[in-house]
Order: structure tokens, then C-alpha cells, then sequence
């Protein structure tokens, strides 16, 4: 598997489990905010390898840029949150950036 593959499976667990901390209501639901323990961990798990051969800067900017464009859209989905023009225009800057070091970095 590749390291962007690797980076890709992290991005999506990570994703999972800042969704699951939400969910557990300020570490009050324990099972919530366990269960987003055992997700941040295995991220890190999938990270890990991603950043043998990609450069940490790069994986870490994409793996966060990505993530928080991802967490938005589930925030707005399902907790109904909402966000402003300016806050999507801002997030479209992240996306280009993230577009932008996948497009420049090999591997």
C-alpha cells in the first residue's frame, strides 16, 4: 500500500473519531469518548507508515486540511451547524492547498 494510501485511511479515522468526541458530549458519554480513544489511536497507527514516504509537513498539512473540510461537512450534516460564506471560502482555500502539495510531492 502506498503512503498516501496510508495517509488516506488515517484522514477517514480521524475524521471518525473527532466525530465520536462530538458524540460523547464533552467525554461525558464514556462509551462515545473511548471509542474515539481506539480511533485516534489506530490513526495514528495508519499515519505512521504514510510518513516514511511522505514528507511529514506535507502528510500533516493534507491529513488536518482535509480533516477539517471533512468534520465541517459532517458537522453541518449531522449536527446541523452551520457555516457562513466566508467560513466555505476559507475552507476552498484549504482544499487548493491540500490540492496543491498532493500535486507537488512524489510518490
Amino acid at each position: 500500500m502506498t503512503g498516501w494510501a496510508y495517509l488516506g485511511i488515517a484522514i477517514v479515522l480521524e475524521v471518525i473519531a473527532t466525530t465520536m468526541l462530538k458524540l460523547s458530549d464533552g467525554l461525558a458519554r464514556w462509551q462515545w469518548a473511548a471509542a474515539s480513544i481506539l480511533f485516534y489511536a489506530i490513526c495514528f497507527l495508519a499515519l505512521a507508515p504514510a510518513l516514511k514516504t511522505i514528507p511529514v509537513g506535507v502528510a500533516y498539512a493534507i491529513w488536518s486540511g482535509v480533516g477539517i473540510i471533512a468534520i465541517s461537512v459532517l458537522g453541518v450534516w449531522l449536527f446541523g451547524q452551520k457555516l457562513t460564506m466566508v467560513q466555505v471560502a476559507f475552507m476552498a482555500m484549504i482544499i487548493v492547498g491540500a490540492v496543491g502539495l498532493r500535486a507537488t510531492s512524489a510518490g
